[in-house]
C-alpha cells in the first residue's frame, strides 16, 4: 500500500461544491444564450443603446448574478487545482489568499461598473 496515506492533507469539500460548480456553469450558460438572443433581437447600434439596455434592473441583476457565478465557480476549481498540485501548505494558502482577494476585488469592481454613474 504505497500509495496509501494515513493523514490526507485537504479540506475534502466533496459533492456540495461538485453541485455548486455544475449549478453555477448552469447560471452561466443559461445567462449567455438569453444575452445572445437579447443582443441579437435588439442590436444595440450606439453605446447609448446600449446603456439604455443595461438601464432597467433585470439586466443588471441578471450579469450581476452571473459574474457571481461565475467568481465561485472560478474559486472552486483554481481552489481544487491548487489542494491538487502544490504541495507546500505556505505556498498553498498564499496563492488560495491571492485568488480569493481578486475575486473580492473584482466582485466589487463588477457592483461599482453595473450600479455606477
Amino acid at each position: 500500500m504505497s500509495g496509501y496515506r494515513k493523514n490526507p492533507v485537504g479540506a475534502h469539500y466533496g459533492l456540495l461544491d461538485w453541485l455548486l460548480q455544475r449549478l453555477t456553469a448552469v447560471v452561466m450558460a443559461v445567462f449567455t444564450v438569453a444575452a445572445a438572443v437579447c443582443l441579437l433581437v435588439n442590436a444595440p447600434a450606439s453605446h447609448e443603446d446600449l446603456r439604455a439596455l443595461f438601464g432597467g434592473s433585470l439586466l443588471r441583476v441578471a450579469t450581476m448574478l452571473f459574474l457571481l457565478a461565475l467568481f465561485y465557480h472560478a474559486w472552486v476549481g483554481v481552489r481544487d487545482i491548487v489542494m491538487d498540485y502544490i504541495k507546500s501548505a505556505a505556498l498553498r494558502l498564499g496563492l488560495q489568499t491571492l485568488v480569493g482577494v481578486a475575486l473580492v476585488f473584482y466582485a466589487i469592481w463588477s457592483v461599482a461598473i453595473l450600479w455606477g454613474k
